[in-house]
C-alpha cells in the first residue's frame, strides 16, 4: 500500500518506517543521526556540568495543579532546595511544573531537560532560563538524569516515570553506577506495584534478590523524602554522581 492510502498519521508513520530503503540510504541516515547525537550529548554535558548537586523529581505530566501530588511535589522540591539541592525535572507540566515550581520558590536550582513529543510535553514557566535543555533522543535524556542527579524522587505516574524507575535500578543492582537514593513518594499509588514485586519476583520466580528491595524506599511527606537524602549522603562528601 501507498502512503496516500492510509487513512492515519500512525499508520503511514510505520509504512514510511518499513518501506525498503536502500543501503545507501540507510548508511547515509544513520551518519547523520550520529552527529546529532554526539551534539545532544556535548550540549548536555557542557550545560549540566555546572549545576551543582541536585534531586531529580519525576511523575505524570497529566496531573493538575489542583492534585494533591501537585502540591506534594511542590512542597518535596521547596524543602530539597533548602536543603540545598538543585531541582532536575523533565520539564514539563504536572509534576514536572511542580518540581520546578518547588526549586523555584525555594530559590534553589530548576533545570529542566525537555523531551519534543506529539503531545503533553512543553516546558513549564519554572525553569532557570539558562538550565531549560531540549532533546530528540530519550536515551540521551535519561543519561542525563542519571549522571547528574544525587538522587531521584519519583511520584505518581506512567510509562515514562516507570521507565526512568527501572532504568536506574537496572544500573545500580547491576553496579553500572554508585548507588544513590530512590525515592517513591506515594505509599497509596506504590504499595500495589511492591506487593507484586515481592510477591512474584522475589517469593515466587526468584528473578530478584531480596536484598534488591532496599535498593529504593517508599515514603508519603516532604520531611521523609529529605530525612532519606540526608541519612544517605552524612556518610560521604557529598559530590555530583560522575
Amino acid at each position: 500500500m501507498r502512503l496516500e492510502d492510509f487513512d492515519n498519521d500512525e499508520d503511514r508513520v510505520i509504512q514510511d518506517r518499513l518501506k525498503q530503503k536502500t543501503w545507501n540510504d540507510v548508511k547515509s541516515n544513520d551518519s547523520w543521526a550520529i552527529f546529532k547525537i554526539m551534539s545532544e550529548f556535548v550540549n548536555g554535558y557542557d550545560a549540566m556540568s555546572r549545576i551543582g548537586p541536585c534531586v531529580t523529581i519525576f511523575g505524570s505530566a497529566r496531573i493538575k495543579p489542583e492534585d494533591h501530588y501537585y502540591l506534594l511535589a511542590e512542597k518535596i522540591a521547596f524543602k530539597i532546595s533548602k536543603a540545598g539541592y538543585g531541582v532536575i525535572t523533565g520539564g514539563g507540566p504536572g509534576i514536572m511544573e511542580a518540581g520546578n515550581k518547588g526549586a523555584h520558590l525555594g530559590g534553589g536550582t530548576s533545570v529542566g531537560l525537555n523531551i519534543e513529543l506529539p503531545f503533553e510535553q512543553h516546558f513549564n514557566p519554572y525553569i532557570d532560563r539558562d538550565k531549560n535543555l531540549n532533546f530528540d533522543y530519550f536515551f540521551v535524556r535519561k543519561v542525563m538524569f542519571v549522571k547528574y542527579s544525587q538522587g531521584f524522587v519519583v511520584m505518581p505516574g506512567g510509562f515514562g516515570t516507570m521507565d526512568e524507575l527501572f532504568e536506574a535500578i537496572t544500573l545500580i543492582q547491576t553496579k553500572k553506577i554508585a548507588r544513590f537514593p530512590i525515592i517513591l513518594v506515594g505509599t497509596t499509588f506504590w504499595s500495589g506495584l511492591i506487593d507484586w514485586i515481592k510477591a512474584v519476583l522475589v517469593e515466587r520466580e526468584h528473578t530478584i534478590s531480596p536484598e534488591d528491595l532496599n535498593l529504593f524506599k517508599l515514603v508519603d511527606t516532604e520531611d521523609e523524602v529529605v530525612d532519606v537524602l540526608d541519612k544517605f549522603y552524612k556518610k560521604y562528601d557529598l559530590s555530583p554522581n560522575f
